[in-house]
């Protein structure tokens, strides 16, 4: 398999997430202004950051870059994506996930480790992980805010589409272990077809045992061992 990270004016994450990437296969850098997804990408990976500056929201001009195109015709096929922070924030402004995000409910920047339970191991993103595993993954984040209708949610809960909520290092999902206001505390949503993955924390920068945790890894695991 192979992996393709874009790269938006602005991003911040993107050599994070080549970084774990190409620890598994070979990776594309794809910039923001291509046209064309080489035809031997698997997933694609829109890595953290402020695509342009965050001007306007979060992820509402990176939507109209030409990859963006592309990438929305590459997760109709089936092919799989994965958004995290920004990218999460430009995967819902091009409607291949549902929600939005919005303004932290502090109004303040966010940048702290917190706690994640996996509610869904039924993708390719979390298939090495099981509800029992607590994942411990950092945020940065001032947009992370995820809402949805009452309507939306009822669909997102029997569609099985959450994939992560906020949770305290017991497992619990609580309000005090939201950090954002986050609706019923999600921290990652997926679309039906279940292969594309949206989440605000960052399982790049805790991918690598050098830097104290690594429990981000086991989505990439997940994703590596079953496209490889």
């Amino acid at each position: 398999m192979k992996f393709g990270v874009v790269i938006f004016p602005g991003s911040n994450c993107d050599h994070d997430a080549i970084n774990v990437a190409s620890s598994y296969s070979e990776t594309y850098q794809l910039w923001h202004k291509d046209t064309s997804i080489p035809n031997d990408i698997d997933c694609i990976i829109l890595p953290g950051g402020f695509s342009f500056g965050d001007y306007l929201r979060c992820g509402a001009i990176a939507k109209f870059s030409p990859i963006m195109n592309e990438v929305i015709k590459f997760a109709n096929n089936g092919k799989y994506v994965i958004g995290i922070c920004n990218g999460f924030q430009i995967l819902t402004e091009a409607g291949l996930v549902p929600g939005a995000l919005i303004r932290n409910n502090s109004l303040h920047f966010l940048c702290k480790d917190i706690y994640l339970k996996t509610e869904n191991t039924n993708s390719i993103f979390t298939s090495e992980l099981s509800n029992q595993n607590i994942l411990k993954l950092p945020i940065a984040h001032g947009e992370g805010n995820f809402i949805v209708d009452d309507n939306t949610l009822t669909e997102l809960e029997s569609n099985s589409q959450i994939a992560f909520r906020y949770c305290d290092k017991d497992g619990n999902v609580i309000k005090e272990s939201n950090p954002n206001g986050s609706v019923s505390n999600i921290a990652g949503v997926l679309n039906k077809k279940k292969n594309v993955l949206g989440l605000m924390p960052h399982p790049e920068r805790y991918s690598d045992n050098l830097l104290g945790y690594n429990d981000g890894k086991s989505i990439f695991d997940s994703i590596f061992k079953n496209l490889n």
